[in-house]
This record gives C-alpha cells, structure tokens and sequence, in this order.
C-alpha cells in the first residue's frame, strides 16, 4: 500500500511512496513490461478530453521554450517479496506506457486535473486518464557524505525556485520508440525492446546528472533504484537512483559552472543529511519523496550494522 506523507506537509510537496526498495536495485533486478495495455486512457467526457489541446496551446503561447515530446507513461509495478516475509524487493517489474509532454500538461498539469481520475483503489485504475509520464530523480552522495540538491529555476514549467535532486525523464527515442507500439507482434523483438528500455531506466539518470550537474561520469557508482514516488498534487510519479559520487563537496561548484544545462536550475547545494530534511518542505511532493525513499535506505543500512555488530558480538561471546 501507498505510503502517504504527513498532512503538515505543504500541498504541493505532499507525496505517496509508490515502491520502496531500502536495499536498492541493480538492472538485473529490475524489468520493465513497455506495452499499449499501459497507455493513458482517453477520458469519457468529450469536453474533459477537448480541453487538453485547449490547456496545451494556452501554456505554449509565448512560451517558446516548451515543446511536445514522447515519454514513458507509468502504469504500476509489480514485486516479488522475498520468502522470509521481510520488505526486501529482490525483483521488481515496471508496467510502462507510451505518452506526451503535450498530454502531460493537458492532464496532470491542467486546472482540471482532478476531474480526470477515477475513484478506485485501484492505482492504475484511479489514474488511467492522466498522462503520469515517468520522471526519474538521484540521490547523489559525494565522497564526504554531502547530498547534492539544485534549486530550479524561475523559467521551468514545474515548481519554479524549489529545491530538487538532479534528475529529469527516461526517454524512449533513447532506445528507438517513436509514438507506436509497432513490435508488440513479435514476441523476442518485444523482450529485446524491454531490456533496452529497462536499460534506459539507469542510463537516463546518469545522463541527466552529468547535464545538470558537471560531474563526469566516470566519477559516478553504478544507480541503485530506491523506489518510486508520487506528487499527491497532480498525481506526478518519479523514480529514485542512490549514486555515490567520488569527488569531495568542495569540488562540485567548480564541475556544476561548467554544467551542459544550465536552463533548469540556478544553483546547486551540498548539504548534509539535516539540512536536507529542513529543504523538503520546498521541494515538489516527487523530490520529497525520494528523500523519504533515501531515509529508508539510510535506516536499512543502520539496521544492517547493528545486526552485524550484534551477531559479532555473539561470536565473541
């Protein structure tokens, strides 16, 4: 079941924690499920439905800056708990559609963006008419355990002059998906297409840290997947990477000047694990909760040590 955020939590960085995976995942324990059965679906009312292209155009005029582009719809997940009954994600798989910024704006961005869910219990049922395009976020910790934080800027679509964790979208022209689901006959073409597009879901993120941040790759871990997260305002899902970065906080200004984007964001912090909780209550309700996804995985390993400890101290005994 969802996990739901605290009702002091300002509206907009109110969140769900989807998936949570304290441990963390390689590519090998993730997999994805990219088919038409995940695609938004048009709503009912003709008016609700006409009103998407009505929202889009009023955002793009004068706004030169936006433009349509395909993204991967989110649909749900499914796990598989490990036997001994703990909350350990050993496997999980991702139901993944096709969908658009255009739509994206005209759904979950739009004025009437309540109007477009279902009232279910169902997740996926809930939001089958919202675009719910996935956006990806890290948690980057670098060598002296500061986390990286930027603050966006007063330009961008989405919560301008909040606190976020670098990120941004998979995207499926990466892995040569155009607007169709054109292979879905084929079966081995379709397990092909879905490893590229799980692949996608690691390399992504790494991509958009070294835009948005400088750091090179080469400096980067290896993205271990913490969990998905959901904005309650908007219903807007994310996913979480936890990358550890090589190099000392000191030198992150220094790589983030020379940064390939420097559109988004405006500033970058390094902060420790303190400031960090005192910055959520600005961060959209995606990004505050891959901080509560981070916090999981920090306590799993707290509770890793003491049991290790514990059972050293037995042997000892």
């Amino acid at each position: 079941m969802a996990k739901l955020a605290e009702d002091m939590t300002p509206e907009g960085s109110r969140y769900q924690l989807l998936l949570s995976s304290p441990s963390g995942l390689s590519p090998s324990q993730v997999s994805v499920d990219f088919c038409k059965s995940h695609d938004r679906i048009p709503h009912p009312d003709p008016d609700l439905e006409d009103s998407i292209a009505q929202v889009w155009e009023q955002r793009t005029q004068g706004n030169s800056s936006l433009f349509n582009g395909q993204k991967f719809r989110y649909d749900g997940s499914y796990c598989v708990d490990d036997d001994d009954g703990t909350n350990e994600v050993p496997h999980v798989c991702l139901g993944l559609g096709l969908t658009d910024y255009r739509t994206f704006v005209g759904t979950n961005l739009s004025s009437l963006w309540e109007r477009f869910l279902v009232t279910s219990q169902d997740d996926s049922v809930r939001c089958q008419h919202t675009s719910s395009p996935l956006g990806n976020g890290a948690v980057i910790e670098t060598s002296d355990k500061k986390i990286i934080v930027l603050r966006r800027s007063n330009n961008v679509g989405e919560f301008p002059g909040h606190y976020v964790f670098p990120g941004g979208h998979p995207e499926p022209m990466s892995v040569g998906i155009d607007d169709t689901h054109q292979l879905e006959k084929d079966v081995e073409a379709v397990e092909v297409l879905n490893k590229k597009v799980t692949q996608e879901m690691f390399d992504s993120i790494i991509c958009e840290v070294v835009e948005e941040t400088g750091i090179p790759a080469s400096s980067l871990s290896a993205p271990l997947f913490i969990g998905i997260s959901r904005r309650e305002l908007n219903v807007r899902p994310a996913m979480f990477f936890f990358i550890k970065c090589s190099h000392h906080s000191d030198d992150i200004p220094r790589l983030y000047s020379a940064a390939e984007d420097g559109f988004e964001s405006t500033q970058l912090h390094t902060v420790s694990m303190d400031e960090l909780k005192m910055m959520t209550s600005r961060m959209p309700g995606c990004h505050h909760g891959g901080f509560a996804l981070y916090e999981l995985m920090i306590q799993r390993l707290k509770n890793t040590k003491e049991k290790s400890l514990i059972a050293t101290q037995e042997d000892d005994t």
